[in-house]
């Protein structure tokens, strides 16, 4: 089974039993959220993209991609071309760390400060060339020019209940058929899980997952 656009809202709409506009306006919602949920719940080595960028001196704030959704290492690349890997901290650190954003050298933390944005401890004292390791947000199936997408074909259960679980939210439905959704969209994102266990357990992402790690 796999699921195009058209084929999933269908979907939704029979499981939950409406057709009333305000409901079906609100498809693209509640499967773009149940997108997110899988993305930041399973990691998915087919979503994970490398890209180098040059941070400014001075400048305390690094820019993520358009696509970013999570980290998985940065580091600076220095003038014999070595990798001198950054530690993930939270912003609380990173104020604790520098608390005067004058205090400079080669950035040995950073934290994600919002949606868009990196802060690095201590500020950068020269124009250093990064390069991130991350998991990105693929074009969702809501905007897919063929009305398909990876998740549709290869997670359609995640899909369907994680869709299905936003739904019945938005109609206000009991709470046990809302729990029974959740439950069934725990279940596949658990198998979804067990699908890349065995790469989670290869020497090449196990390390970038040490080197992601908050310390």
């Amino acid at each position: 089974m796999s699921w195009t656009y058209t084929t999933l809202k269908s979907a939704i709409g029979d499981y939950v039993d409406s057709a009333e506009t305000t409901f079906t306006d609100n498809y693209p919602v509640f499967i773009k959220e149940a997108e997110e949920r899988i993305l930041k719940n399973v990691q998915i080595p087919v979503f994970r993209k490398n890209v180098t960028g040059s941070g400014s001196s001075g400048n305390t704030y690094l820019a993520t991609p358009s696509d970013y959704l999570t980290p998985l290492s940065l580091a600076v690349i220095d003038g014999d071309s070595n990798y001198n890997y950054l530690l993930l901290k939270q912003v609380t650190f990173i104020r604790d760390y520098t608390p005067a954003a004058a205090t400079t050298g080669e950035p040995k933390y950073y934290a994600e400060f919002d949606d868009n944005t990196f802060i690095l401890a201590p500020t950068p004292n020269s124009n250093f060339t990064f390069e991130l390791h991350y998991v990105y947000r693929p074009e969702s199936i809501t905007a897919s020019s063929d009305g398909t997408s990876w998740l549709g074909t290869n997670a359609p259960d995640a899909m369907l209940y994680g869709s299905l679980v936003e739904a019945a939210t938005f109609l206000k439905l009991d709470p046990p058929e809302i729990q029974m959704f959740e439950a069934r969209f725990a279940n596949a994102l658990n198998s979804l899980k067990a699908m890349f266990e065995t790469l989670g357990n290869r020497d090449e992402y196990r390390y970038d997952n040490v080197r992601g790690i908050q310390g």
